[in-house]
């Protein structure tokens, strides 16, 4: 999976139904402004004005421990995660405030955290925030609406460029007042996410930036006003997190029972053997397993068996998002979408559940699989309707009917022996000019159709290499390419691949994050998350309408003709999904009764049992 910044200052936060939760309606006064203690896409609020706290939390959770995690591939360089130079540290969020905070229980809910209210009016041409005067920056300071515009200006100015890509809409931001500050919005523009998306910008200091290259990568910590500040940060090993004791916000609504460990730590490792390894000795606490192999066989060491570590798979409700390996449209071999859907129908997936992944997973049809944006079947009419409105700007030669069934994987037998996907391949491939001379696949001009798969870690050479062995059968000249995470990070942002994994997380409100995903504004964007380059008017029409809808219906229908669209495009080959954690920790925390929806909560739920720690004191850190 790429390391990227996506979805900055969120920590496993998600999106929910709407119709499975009671609902407060915002406040609208005479004048048609509206008022209110929080803000969603279509109006609706769970918690009211006043809430004690979130109900998922448990408030009277107690202070203190550690909690430590670790991972690989990986490294870091920079504690600047707003730019595109350097590679950020994980978990840098930790240190900052936004206005407001996302609900774990709600769709798209948001509410007051450096902002005590909300102002737009019904048509959210502008949105305005209230300030809460306590609140502070790590070093005493107040917070205050000129720190709100600077964050905003500096991060489009000389900020990563996905930023001014995603905040195009926003016209400006004025000062109002010491702590009043206003978000004024493109006309012409989709709105209904504009309040939600500059309410979860993170805060910094106008004045800590005096003097200072905002476009540096830095290890200096960036002042901010979060609940932790950087304690330590040892270069591509580990950093760590100090919560802080003069924390403002600790007693809001939105944090209280959140924010319990003295300190969190993520340690770097050059790959998960590795860090496996470490957790197994209790160098760090919590380990989160995406390997398959390694929970269905790695999982019988000593401090499992006697019961000081805990093995859990809890339930993940969040849409899985769209995982698989992605093509590079920008290159002319893939120009030639049969040309995408031969090389993807030769991954048996099935064959590398069974023989791999201990079927432990499903394979991926969509992309937005697991929720109900998904499409499935036959179009709906409210689909159809969108469908053909756009006849005209749809791609003429997809090899797949979007106004039929919704293009779905052919299934094999999982013997390995996929021959009539093979044969499919192959007359997809001559039918688009890559015909076999002396055993390769070239074209009219004698160019050999050659292929590099590129990886920043060694895990996925046991999935990718048996697929290139089925490419190879048909012709297809393919390699495995592993090389070293910032040497991967820099040919991403100047998408210089064949094909790569990715993973993208979707929401089940999709919004702006698509134009960063799928629109041609980001196709050719250093550093953006389009990593096909899909360049599209139908995609991109479908796009505005997403961002336009008004209804939750209106919505899904927007969604699922898109989902169909970019199917039947073969922009990637979909892999694997699961909709569960699988979970190992060190038997010394403890969690609220009630899991939220659509977050796993351990880094901001959790707490340490005292107990429990002094059980194992003697038998971790080592």
């Amino acid at each position: 999976m790429r390391w990227t910044r996506r979805k900055f200052g969120q920590i496993g936060l998600g999106m929910a139904a709407a119709s499975l939760m009671p609902r407060l309606a915002a406040a609208q006064a005479a004048d048609g402004i509206i008022r209110a203690h929080g803000v969603s896409a279509f109006g609706d609020l769970k918690y009211p004005e006043g809430f004690a706290h979130y109900d998922y939390v448990n408030p009277a959770a107690p202070k203190g421990g550690t909690f430590s995690t670790g991972g690989g591939p990986g490294t870091f360089d920079s504690l600047n995660p707003f730019i595109l130079k350097g590679n950020p540290a994980t978990l840098t969020g930790l240190t900052f405030d936004s206005l407001m905070d996302s609900a774990a229980d709600e769709p798209d809910s948001m509410y007051g955290l450096v902002a005590r209210s909300i102002e737009y009016p019904e048509d959210r041409m502008w949105a305005a925030f209230e300030l809460r005067p306590e609140a502070t920056f790590a070093d005493g300071s107040p917070v205050t609406a000129e720190d709100v515009a600077l964050s905003f200006n500096i991060r489009r100015e000389k900020g990563h460029p996905s930023f001014r890509l995603q905040y195009a809409a926003v016209t400006g931001v004025t000062v109002e007042g010491p702590h009043r500050v206003r978000f004024d919005f493109d006309p012409n523009a989709a709105r209904r996410d504009l309040p939600m998306a500059v309410a979860g910008l993170p805060v910094m200091s106008a004045k800590w930036w005096e003097g200072r290259d905002f476009a540096a990568s830095s290890l200096t910590p960036i002042l901010g006003s979060g609940p932790y500040r950087v304690e330590s940060a040892d270069p591509g090993r580990v950093i760590t997190y100090a919560l802080r004791d003069d924390y403002w916000g600790k007693d809001l609504p939105v944090n209280r029972g959140r924010w319990n460990y003295q300190r969190i730590s993520f340690e770097y490792y050059r790959d998960r053997s590795a860090s496996f390894e470490a957790f197994k000795a209790g160098k760090f606490l919590f380990n989160e397993e995406f390997w398959s192999k390694q929970w269905a066989t790695g999982y019988d060491f000593p401090a499992l068996a006697r019961g000081d570590v805990v093995r859990e798979t809890l339930p993940d409700n969040r849409p899985s998002g769209t995982q698989g390996y992605w093509f590079n449209l920008r290159r002319a071999k893939f120009a030639d979408p049969r040309v995408r859907k031969a090389i993807a129908i030769c991954f048996d997936f099935e064959w590398s559940n069974k023989t791999l992944f201990y079927d432990l997973y499903t394979r991926t049809d969509s992309f937005f699989e697991g929720g109900p944006m998904e499409a499935s079947g036959l179009p709906t009419p409210g689909e159809t309707a969108l469908l053909e409105r756009l006849a005209a700007e749809l791609p003429p030669d997809l090899p797949e009917d979007v106004f039929g069934p919704a293009y779905v994987p052919p299934v094999t037998d999982g013997s390995g022996r996929n021959r009539r996907a093979l044969r499919e391949a192959a007359e997809l491939l001559d039918a688009a000019g890559w015909t076999i001379v002396d055993g390769k696949r070239r074209n009219a001009a004698g160019e050999l159709l050659e292929i590099e798969f590129l990886d920043a870690s060694s895990a996925f050479e046991r999935i990718t290499v048996p697929y290139i062995r089925n490419l190879e059968r048909i012709g297809i000249a393919a390699t495995n390419r592993v090389i070293d995470p910032a040497q991967y990070r820099q040919r991403m942002d100047d998408f210089d691949f064949d094909i790569t994994t990715d993973r993208k997380v979707m929401s089940l409100t999709p919004g702006v994050e698509l134009r960063d995903y799928f629109h041609s504004s980001s196709a050719n964007s250093p550093g953006s998350d389009n990593t096909a380059g899909v360049a599209n008017p139908a995609v991109d029409r479908l796009i505005d309408i997403v961002e336009r809808a008004e209804d939750r219906d209106t919505l899904t229908d927007a969604v699922r003709a898109l989902d169909r669209l970019l199917r039947a495009m073969h922009i990637w080959v979909p892999q694997w999904s699961k909709a569960s954690h699988h979970i190992a920790y060190w038997d010394i925390y403890d969690r609220p009764e009630v899991k939220p929806d659509f977050s796993l909560g351990n880094f901001d739920l959790w707490w340490v049992d005292p107990a429990k720690f002094a059980r194992l004191k003697d038998r971790i850190g080592g």
